[in-house]
C-alpha cells in the first residue's frame, strides 16, 4: 500500500475530497424545499366518497384516537411493503390504500359478518 493514511481522514492522500462528494441534483434540491401543505397532505389519512357514505349509512362515527389508531395502522402495512390493507378493529373493518393512504371502505360488525375479503395483501388488526 502506497497511499499514506492520516488520523481524522478518510480518504487516501492521492484522492482530493471533492472527488468523493457527490453532486446534488436539481431534483433533491425540488425535494427538499416541498412545502409544508405537501408533505402534510402526503402523510394524511383519507377517505374515498364511497368510503365516507358507508360510515354515514352504518352510524360509524369515529373520533380522533381511532383516526391515530388506523393512521398508525397504515404506517406499519407501508413498512411491510403492503399495497392494499384490511384493518380490523373492535367492530370495524377498514379497507385501506396503502399507497394513497386512503380509505377505500368501511364496514360495521353486523356487515361483516359472512363477507369475503379480497383484493388485499395484508390485515392490520388493533385491539
Amino acid at each position: 500500500m502506497s497511499d499514506r493514511m492520516t488520523i481524522g481522514q478518510l480518504y487516501p492522500a492521492s484522492v482530493p475530497p471533492s472527488v468523493l462528494q457527490r453532486q446534488q441534483s436539481a431534483k433533491s434540491s425540488v425535494n427538499s424545499e416541498a412545502s409544508f401543505e405537501s408533505v402534510l397532505q402526503k402523510n394524511m389519512l383519507k377517505f374515498s366518497n364511497h368510503a365516507a357514505k358507508r360510515l354515514e349509512q352504518r352510524g360509524i362515527e369515529l373520533g380522533s384516537r381511532q383516526l391515530d389508531q388506523i393512521s398508525n395502522a397504515v404506517d406499519k402495512a407501508a413498512a411491510k411493503g403492503s399495497k392494499e390493507s384490511l384493518i380490523l378493529m373492535k367492530d370495524m373493518a377498514l379497507i385501506v390504500s396503502v399507497a394513497n393512504r386512503t380509505v377505500v371502505t368501511a364496514m360495521d360488525g353486523s356487515s361483516m359478518k359472512d363477507n369475503v375479503f379480497t383484493q388485499i395483501d395484508s390485515a392490520v388488526i388493533i385491539s
